[in-house]
């Protein structure tokens, strides 16, 4: 097995969300994957504490970015980005089923004529088993839906970074009930990441610990598949599709779905400012729920 690539991981205690930085020893190019643009949802400002972080890893290891690898439009953080692209470059990419996420909602936000669903805010739509390199290290785009029509994960020197379609084995799985999401698909998807080799090193991209330990976002394909509490060998799909409705049924909406999807659709980018140059978030009210 290659050993080109090194891991870096920053964790979001607000959002519990994990941005990785992956980069090629030898060339020192990068990517980073799920970079997060801080939000206080009270005032309505921005801040970049998180991506700062990075940004400063990137510059004390002279890193050059490559991509800026988003494995879904998220629903619990904005994303980072277009922030970090317009200081570091890098091309930001996102599966091809983004278009069908940005149709959706489009229509439920009644986002201005300009916006089109056709992912050409994104720099690159990664289809299935499409390969690419970081630097000279080689990684492969793995469509893996069913959290989201969109979901991607990165195969990359030997590690995997699967998005919010795994979680810790003591945590479980990712819920389906988003628009265009489906738990057969997800159970799907979590069974094609879990026959890849056993030793395959998997990061996922948010924990949700239970008080018994602190955040960890590392993990084996092995180790999910003899412990994980909603997809070990031996479930069924049945068993998990049944489980995963029924939770998914008492979980509240994430706080910041609202504001979060219309940046994140966008790659990052904030609304276009109105006349008076202030940009503005959409917060539809009274309408269908943000589930099937």
């Amino acid at each position: 097995m290659s050993t080109r690539a090194t891991t870096q991981a920053f964790f979001d205690a607000k959002t519990r969300t994990v941005t990785y930085v992956v980069s090629d020893t030898a060339t020192q190019h990068a990517a980073v994957i799920d970079p997060v643009l801080d939000y206080d949802f009270k005032s309505g400002h921005t801040s970049s504490i998180s991506a700062d972080q990075v940004l400063g890893y990137l510059a004390e290891h002279s890193l050059q970015v490559d991509w800026i690898l988003e494995t879904h439009a998220h629903a619990d953080h904005l994303s980072g980005a277009r922030y970090l692209q317009q200081r570091v470059g890098g091309r930001i990419a996102i599966g091809e089923n983004i278009r069908a996420v940005q149709a959706t909602f489009k229509d439920l936000y009644n986002l201005e004529r300009s916006f089109l669903p056709d992912g050409s805010q994104f720099d690159h739509l990664f289809k299935d088993g499409e390969t690419f390199c970081i630097g000279k290290a080689e990684a492969t785009a793995l469509m893996v839906p069913g959290h989201t029509p969109a979901d991607m994960a990165y195969l990359i020197d030997g590690s995997v970074f699967v998005g919010d379609t795994l979680f810790m084995p003591d945590v479980g799985s990712a819920r389906a009930d988003f628009p265009g999401g489906d738990a057969h698909q997800l159970y799907a998807s979590m069974r094609r990441l879990l026959n890849l080799p056993p030793e395959t090193t998997m990061y996922v991209c948010h924990d949700y610990p239970p008080a018994s330990r602190a955040a960890r976002w590392k993990t084996t394909v092995a180790e999910q598949r003899a412990h994980n509490i909603h997809i070990r060998d031996g479930i069924s799909e049945d068993e998990f599709v049944a489980m995963r409705q029924a939770r998914d049924a008492t979980l509240e909406v994430p706080t910041l779905i609202l504001p979060s999807i219309q940046v994140n659709v966008r790659a990052g980018q904030l609304p276009p400012p109105d006349e008076n140059g202030v940009s503005y978030l959409r917060i539809p009210l009274n309408t269908l729920p943000l589930r099937p």
